[in-house]
């Protein structure tokens, strides 16, 4: 059977449609640490949550890249890689 650009797209190695996953360690740390930064709004503690939090969704997104289980998920991990990455930029001013 001959694998279409749909099945690559959406599924996964099993043949499952694959758009959400439950999350990984990454994806929980990013929302812990953002979280957290609404609570502590200035200071080292706050700066190191921004930190944590971009390390992490950095990582999710990376990983999702060169390791998501279809296109779409690597594309879904590019493009929040590549908007992250312009987002901490922008913010820093440079």
């Amino acid at each position: 059977m001959e694998t279409t650009l749909f099945d690559r797209t959406f599924r996964d190695g099993e043949g499952n449609i694959v758009l959400a996953q439950p999350p990984n360690l990454p994806i929980l740390v990013w929302g812990a640490a953002s979280l957290l930064q609404l609570i502590i709004t200035s200071g080292k503690l706050h700066t190191g949550l921004v930190w944590i939090a971009f390390g992490a969704l950095f990582t999710w997104a990376w990983l999702e890249v060169f390791q998501g289980v279809n296109y779409f998920r690597r594309a879904l991990g590019l493009v929040v890689l590549i908007g992250a990455i312009t987002a901490k930029v922008w913010m820093s001013g440079v």
